[in-house]
């Protein structure tokens, strides 16, 4: 096993706000490149013949370590919240990668999806490679099964990762209900169906459970249990967590519908092409006038949604007001969570790691 050391000095040693901003960049960016250094060393090691004769390293590439590293990046700040910087600490967060991996092709295999991060899906990848055809059969099967080797990768580089024994104990009730949790958002999103008529409520809880929680809740806390952080701060990082969470899957969603897909690195209709009973879908169809509601209702239960159908459902819900009603629930969630950071036990350096987490999640980028 090779480990790096890593240099989080940023969030316990900044005194300056105005400087913080900058400085925290250059630590989330080194913090990023070490995660993913982590995850290639622990890719490298696995000595599977037949996985290499089925070209799936671009595959894994793409998955594992083509992101922006939020999940990894939250649990090692857990960490630091309680403990000083470890380079065995930062390997066990860089293993939220794989299950990230896992979690983000048993998504496309089950929505189809064409792009993942701007290049075709693992499915399609796999398909095309099989035999020079494009076997879709093969390929969602094939995604599937690498799907699964990484989630069992997941918490073999957790387990391996030269985090003490009793450290590691503290971690596996919280990472076990994490991964039961995604399943379970995952099984509530294959009925997500805005034909279903379901409300707003029973729309966030889905997402909380697929997607909030399990990017900034659960690894911030699988974090400070590793560290041993006391029950404070584990309660304060949890309140933070769920604010945060729930307010970047509303931000995801206002992407899925009005982002670009250089941005998004999905096609731009994905969103409303597969039907998907959004935040932003559901508080449209609530907040919009008796005839723009029966029309958008009508239009995206046609069997197929063409562009021209797909531009009008966009116009539709811009006007609706749904937008800014959602936009108004991300600024309401991020103060309740900065409000919770300042009222909490950590340092100032901490809390401006989490306050600049925040918004980095947070952010517009339409």
């Amino acid at each position: 096993m090779s480990t790096v050391s890593v240099d989080a000095s940023w969030p316990s040693s900044t005194r300056s706000r105005t400087a913080g901003v900058g400085e925290f960049e250059s630590w989330r960016a080194e913090v990023r490149t070490r995660v993913l250094y982590e995850v290639a060393d622990f890719l490298g090691g696995i000595r599977i013949d037949r996985l290499r004769t089925a070209g799936v390293e671009d595959v894994l590439r793409q998955y594992a370590t083509g992101g922006k590293c939020l999940r990894s990046t939250f649990m090692y700040l857990g960490w630091l919240c309680g403990a000083e910087p470890d380079g065995a600490a930062l390997r066990a967060s860089a293993s939220l990668e794989l299950l990230h991996a896992f979690a983000l092709l048993q998504d496309d295999v089950m929505d189809d999806a064409v792009l993942r991060r701007g290049e075709s899906a693992a499915h399609i990848r796999l398909a095309e490679r099989h035999l020079g055809n494009q076997d879709n059969r093969f390929g969602a099967a094939a995604a599937t099964l690498l799907g699964d080797m990484c989630l069992v990768w997941a918490e073999q580089m957790l387990r391996e990762s030269g985090v003490e024994a009793a450290a590691l104990a503290r971690v596996w009730p919280g990472y076990d209900a994490m991964r039961i949790e995604l399943a379970i958002g995952q099984f509530g999103d294959l009925s997500n169906d805005v034909r279903g008529g379901p409300t707003l409520d029973e729309v966030l809880d889905i997402a909380r459970a697929k997607s909030g929680n399990y990017t900034v809740q659960r690894p911030l806390e699988l974090g400070a249990a590793l560290a041993g952080c006391p029950d404070g701060t584990l309660k304060m990082l949890s309140h933070y967590g769920t604010h945060i969470g729930e307010a970047f899957q509303l931000r995801d969603d206002l992407l899925g519908i009005f982002g670009s897909a250089a941005i998004t690195g999905k096609p731009e209709d994905s969103d409303l092409g597969q039907r998907k009973a959004t935040s932003v879908v559901v508080a449209a169809l609530e907040s919009a006038g008796p005839a723009s509601r029966r029309e958008l209702f009508e239009l995206m239960s046609r069997p197929v949604l063409d562009p021209a159908v797909i531009a009008r459902c966009r116009a539709l819900i811009g006007g609706s007001g749904a937008p800014e009603r959602i936009e108004a629930m991300i600024a309401e969630h991020v103060d309740a969570a900065r409000t919770a950071l300042r009222a909490g036990p950590l340092d100032f350096g901490q809390r401006s790691a989490l306050d600049q987490m925040a918004l980095l999640c947070t952010a517009r980028q339409l």
